[in-house]
């Protein structure tokens, strides 16, 4: 099968660790979604794995859409080199922004903020206010735990097995990215 063209992914990760580990993953990520001619959607900082998915995807010769609020862009954090630099108020703005331009969200390794803005995709679409792909790119066992606790809350019956499945989880890039319906 092909993968689809014109597809926008709005990609969750870390904007301060400088992990070589961690970089690379965004960087393969980034590679991965220009080859299938996609365009990114992303926070719209030029730094950590942010910036090493944006400048990964254009590199591969694709777009990249950027969101940020002023106070981050005020900072010199923006990724000025995107092909549309979005710049709203709040981060509540933000990220329906992002929400608005993706047709699926994939999320990487990352702290609070990206934790975060996968909920409340996964949680959204759990309960169907979207029906767009939820996927967790995983390849080094970095939310292990974090799955592990949300088993446990299937398993105690506080979340429905059901809402569980809402998020896909996958260990190698191209089943992640076909995960976020890249597939025909």
């Amino acid at each position: 099968m092909a993968p689809v063209p014109g597809r926008r992914v709005c990609v969750y990760c870390a904007s301060s660790s400088y992990d070589p580990e961690l970089l690379g993953i965004a960087t393969e990520v980034g590679a991965a979604i220009a080859r299938r001619g996609w365009s990114l959607v992303s926070g719209g900082g030029h730094v950590s794995m942010m910036g090493a998915v944006a400048e990964a995807v254009r590199d591969g010769g694709a777009r990249t859409v950027g969101v940020i609020p002023e106070g981050l862009r005020v900072r010199e954090v923006a990724d000025t080199a995107a092909d549309e630099l979005v710049v709203v108020t709040t981060m509540r703005e933000r990220k329906r922004e992002m929400e608005e331009r993706s047709d699926a969200f994939l999320t990487l390794p990352g702290g609070i903020g990206t934790m975060e803005e996968m909920f409340e995709m996964w949680t959204s679409a759990s309960l169907g206010f979207h029906h767009k792909p939820v996927v967790l790119y995983d390849p080094i066992g970095f939310y292990r735990p974090l799955l592990d606790w949300v088993r446990g809350l299937v398993e105690s019956g506080l979340v429905s097995p059901q809402a569980f499945e809402h998020l896909v989880v996958r260990d190698e890039v191209e089943a992640a990215l076909d995960a976020c319906g890249g597939r025909r």
